[in-house]
């Protein structure tokens, strides 16, 4: 299973619900992660001064390149030496390409690291929700579990559920994994995302 392999049926869920809500913007800007809508977004609701930090979020983000590891370490330190919504991104950012790279170590650490810069819950969720995702990689359940643990919010739990339940099976709880799976096809989840945790359940041992 890749680390990122169902989430684009994720992201169009959480897009969706939140629409539903009037939090459209906010979420394509947090689950996109890309520098330059992140950037647009939020520069325009800083002042001044803190659009020079999102011009130096957009300079690193936008130069990130996995086979040159010196714009990666230029990113990491800019996240190290923000502590706000930029320097969440920018771990985000460099976390993904650490991915991209194979060094899914690093990747968690980056998250890790970057958790603290923020206090916006949606963001707080998707970075535990990639750091979950890693460490299912890295087949460390137990911590998959804690990590799901601290995502909070109806609007997650479809999300979550799907996780959790890759998680409780590969530790060999298929009757867990089911039910996680079953609490997500009961949440407000969108039907592709019901659709695949029923393919779930359909695959697991009788």
């Amino acid at each position: 299973m890749e680390v990122y392999s169902n989430e684009n049926e994720q992201v169009d869920a959480v897009r969706r619900f939140f629409a539903q809500n009037g939090k459209a913007l906010v979420v394509g800007v947090i689950l996109g992660v890309g520098a330059l809508a992140g950037w647009r977004y939020w520069s325009s609701h800083q002042d001044g001064s803190n659009k020079e930090i999102s011009a130096a979020y957009q300079q690193v983000s936008s130069a990130l390149d996995v086979s040159k590891p010196a714009t990666l370490d230029a990113a990491a330190k800019f996240a190290s030496e923000n502590n706000n919504t930029y320097g969440a991104l920018a771990s985000l950012d460099v976390a993904k390409r650490y991915v991209d790279g194979g060094q899914l170590d690093k990747a968690a650490e980056q998250l890790k690291s970057g958790l603290g810069n923020t206090k916006d819950a949606n963001l707080q969720a998707v970075m535990n929700l990639r750091l979950a995702r890693i460490q299912l990689q890295q087949k460390k359940p137990d911590e998959v579990l804690k990590t799901l643990d601290t995502i909070k919010g109806e609007g997650w739990a479809a999300i979550v559920a799907d996780v959790r339940g890759e998680a409780l099976l590969s530790k060999g709880d298929a009757k867990g994994a089911r039910d996680a799976w079953s609490k997500g096809i009961d949440s407000d989840a969108s039907p592709a995302l019901k659709e695949m945790l029923q393919m779930k359940m359909n695959n697991l041992p009788a």
